[in-house]
């Protein structure tokens, strides 16, 4: 998994990236008609029901905008939250305020419908000892926030990215040519470039599971597609030789059940790739 410090970089350059995309040179409708010194004050209206996400981002974009701008915080990160609940306010320069408007909302809408989808799934696992793990399926550009999102509706990160775990999915073996000849090129070059990553196989049978293990160095294993009688048969294949996920098409109808299994983990794209944003909106007071 990624450091603290490459993550906080990742979240100083969505913000960065995010003003330059909607200011430009410069938010010219503030600019015609609100005079320079003006101060304001606004709210965070909850428009919605569900898990609010995205305060501390929003500190840190108000931040980023103008060091002067306070917020006072009345319902902390991660609460439910329903319609007319007021989350914050913002207190400073009206210009400032108005240009991180659309950022905030923009973030902090998307961050709390996947805080709050995460937290359907977790409260459904509730008991089995299984954990939601979401995906590499994010959105261009902001997946260090739908990550952090997933963070706070009580689920857990996945890899971050391509370089901080190796995961050998089907397309991998299938151009290595074989599960365990991919397994043992992979540690070969991990040994070789002195890189210490953790390895995930994906098995397609039960048959490519004996395959891998008949390896050594496996963290866990990616059970995809797999029914509910073969999840348990694999889940008991492998006992405690590694741990095991299941993914492939889980949804809420279905998660407990392959929790039920037994498994250690189950990933699920549709935390961040399928959510409807939180409605929220930002209004002077």
């Amino acid at each position: 998994m990624i450091s603290q410090k490459a993550f906080d970089k990742e979240i100083d350059l969505i913000i960065s990236n995010a003003i330059r995309e909607d200011v430009g040179d410069g938010d010219h409708s503030s600019l015609a008609c609100i005079p320079e010194d003006a101060t304001g004050k606004a709210k965070l209206l909850v428009k919605d029901e569900g898990l609010i996400a995205g305060v501390e981002f929003a500190r840190r974009v108000f931040d980023y905008v103008d060091p002067g701008l306070t917020m006072e915080v009345k319902i902390p990160e991660g609460s439910h939250v329903k319609y007319g609940d007021i989350v914050y306010y913002v207190s400073g320069s009206s210009q400032s305020i108005l240009k991180a408007e659309r950022l905030v909302l923009n973030a902090m809408q998307r961050m709390s419908a996947i805080a709050t989808k995460t937290k359907t799934y977790v409260d459904l696992l509730e008991g089995t000892g299984t954990k939601i793990l979401d995906t590499r399926k994010t959105t261009p550009g902001i997946r260090a926030l739908e990550k952090w999102a997933v963070k706070i509706g009580g689920g857990e990160n996945h890899r971050f990215a391509l370089y901080d775990m190796i995961m050998l999915k089907d397309n991998h073996i299938d151009f290595c040519g074989g599960i365990i000849k991919a397994i043992e090129t992979t540690k070969a070059y991990l040994k070789e470039n002195r890189v210490n990553l953790k390895i995930i196989v994906e098995a397609r049978s039960l048959d490519e599971i004996k395959e891998i293990l008949q390896t050594e160095g496996v963290y866990r294993i990616l059970i995809d597609n797999f029914n509910y009688e073969d999840t348990r048969k694999a889940v008991a294949l492998i006992g405690d030789k590694c741990l095991t996920e299941s993914s492939g098409g889980i949804t809420l109808d279905t998660v407990r059940k392959y929790a039920e299994c037994g498994v250690d983990y189950i990933s699920s794209g549709a935390l961040t790739h399928s959510v409807y944003n939180l409605d929220l909106s930002l209004k002077a007071v």
